[in-house]
């Protein structure tokens, strides 16, 4: 029977009798049972809503956890992409950079390409120059020349060249002065000079002086410099293959160039 609910078994005509209550008895007892039945059914209810409501939490739990750790493991990967991110931007500038330096380097680089390709072209129209003039000099047989072994003066220069039956070079053409430049390393005596008569320049020979091949600025008479090398130096200002004279103090001990 349920709770706080009672069950009267009355006779229509207010007649009992021992079967009247035996009968009321048994549908009192029926009654209960089905009460108790109920209530077993509402329990029961009752406890599978408390164990759906339990998984329900539970799945609920696991569910936020996994959200919880995706939602991490999202933002681990974000962070770890933004630092990939910067570290490529990085690596991008250094690149950027290093680009920049190497274009520098190429253009230097070709810049000084095309300065040793003139520097070939015209090496190479004055070897040409210089095989004409040897052709030309070699027809007219003016090639038998020597240089002195030794340090002298510029007269001893010329008595070493006449001790062996030669003299200081006469230089008169500009095939001769291109050969002869092609042959020194270093600065030579030649056979011209202004020891007789200041600002007369005679050749060894005594003939003037028709056609001078000088450097810049040359000859200056700067301490009383009455004699005549040949400077082989090319990076003098102003040298070239026809301009490298210049006067200089006859004791300077040097080599001359000696013909026959």
């Amino acid at each position: 029977m349920e709770s706080g609910t009672f069950y009267v078994c009355r006779n229509i005509n207010n007649r009992s009798g021992p079967r009247t209550q035996s009968r009321c008895k048994d549908e009192e007892k029926a009654h209960k049972q089905r009460g108790s039945r109920r209530l077993v059914l509402i329990s029961v209810g009752l406890g599978l809503i408390c164990i759906l409501l339990l998984v329900f939490i539970i799945l609920l739990n696991i569910t936020i956890t996994a959200e919880r750790d995706m939602i991490k493991s999202y933002k681990n990967t974000v962070e770890e992409f933004n630092r990939t991110i910067n570290s490529l931007q990085h690596n991008n500038t250094d690149l950027i950079t290093e680009k920049h330096q190497l274009q520098n380097n190429f253009n230097s680089l070709s810049q000084k390409n095309l300065v040793l390709e003139t520097k070939v072209k015209n090496l190479t129209a004055e070897k040409d120059q210089l095989q004409r003039d040897f052709d030309s000099l070699n027809k007219k047989g003016l090639v038998n020349l020597f240089m002195s072994t030794e340090l002298k003066s510029w007269s001893d220069s010329r008595q070493y060249c006449r001790d062996r039956g030669a003299d200081l070079v006469i230089i008169n053409t500009e095939e001769k002065q291109r050969f002869i430049s092609s042959l020194v390393s270093e600065r030579v005596w030649i056979g011209l000079s202004d020891r007789e008569t200041e600002g007369i320049m005679k050749w060894v020979d005594n003939s003037p002086l028709k056609q001078g091949f000088w450097l810049k600025d040359e000859p200056n008479n700067a301490n009383n410099e009455d004699c005549i090398e040949l400077n082989y130096n090319r990076e003098e200002p102003g040298w070239s293959p026809l301009n490298s004279w210049n006067d200089h103090s006859c004791s300077e001990k040097k080599k001359g160039i000696c013909e026959k």
